[in-house]
């Protein structure tokens, strides 16, 4: 059984007198272990797509199941604690709290769990030297590079071990360099780990990365034939 069951999806909302689709009839699967890179232009749908697989949007019909369950059932309440346990959220301009230090931000999601401590403790170092900012603990995110910054809200994101992670346009707001360090880590998560991603990128050498790429057009859904391009290749 697939990790990620979408069928029939399409997502509509009403503009005056106007009704506005960017999504319709998308089927899509994502097995366990995958890294799936999802393209399109603007308004194309790509943001509408993974916030419904992430429960933060709910479908106008079909239906999205994660790990056996069907999300669009649940009440607000049971979905709050469903996405605590099971989604990982990736932000483009990283959405973490000034006032936190880099570890209170890793530390967020876990405060939502029942979780002693100690526990929660040993689960932010581990997301801390995953994504390699063990030193970076007690910093603010003023005192962080956006390359860092980018970092936090990974390890904020995995440190969960949630079901999957979703990341949107997760190299957005970076230079190239600092883009490619990223996209290299989160690679490494998917090789390694067995972390399963679900990314939007406008960027076609970032979605090559992907194990598979998709691509969203007028909110349907298209699988292109695509080269693998490893990142070693690209600086070449």
């Amino acid at each position: 059984m697939p990790l990620v069951e979408i069928r029939n999806l399409s997502r509509e909302y009403r503009k005056g007198e106007q009704v506005i689709r960017p999504l319709h009839e998308v089927t899509l699967d994502v097995e366990q272990g995958d890294f799936v890179s999802l393209m399109g232009s603007s308004g194309s749908g790509k943001t509408t797509l993974l916030n419904l697989i992430a429960g933060i949007d709910r479908p106008t019909r079909g239906e999205v199941r994660v790990a056996g369950t069907d999300i669009g059932k649940l009440s607000r309440t049971q979905l709050a604690h469903w996405r605590a346990s099971h989604v990982g959220y990736i932000f483009q301009l990283y959405n973490l709290i000034p006032v936190l230090t880099a570890y209170e931000n890793i530390e967020l999601p876990l405060l939502l769990l029942p979780l002693s401590r100690a526990e929660r403790q040993k689960r932010v170092e581990i997301a801390m030297e995953a994504v390699g900012l063990t030193d970076r603990a007690d910093h603010y995110p003023r005192q962080l590079s956006g390359g860092q910054e980018q970092r936090v809200g990974i390890a904020r994101a995995i440190v969960a071990d949630p079901t999957i992670v979703v990341a949107d346009e997760p190299t957005g707001d970076l230079d190239a360099e600092t883009s490619e360090q990223i996209l290299r880590l989160l690679q490494r998560l998917n090789q390694e780990l067995g972390t399963t991603l679900l990314m939007v990128t406008h960027d076609p050498k970032s979605a090559a990365i992907a194990r598979r790429q998709l691509r969203l057009d007028k909110g349907e859904l298209l699988e292109p034939e695509a080269p693998k391009v490893s990142l070693t290749a690209r600086r070449a």
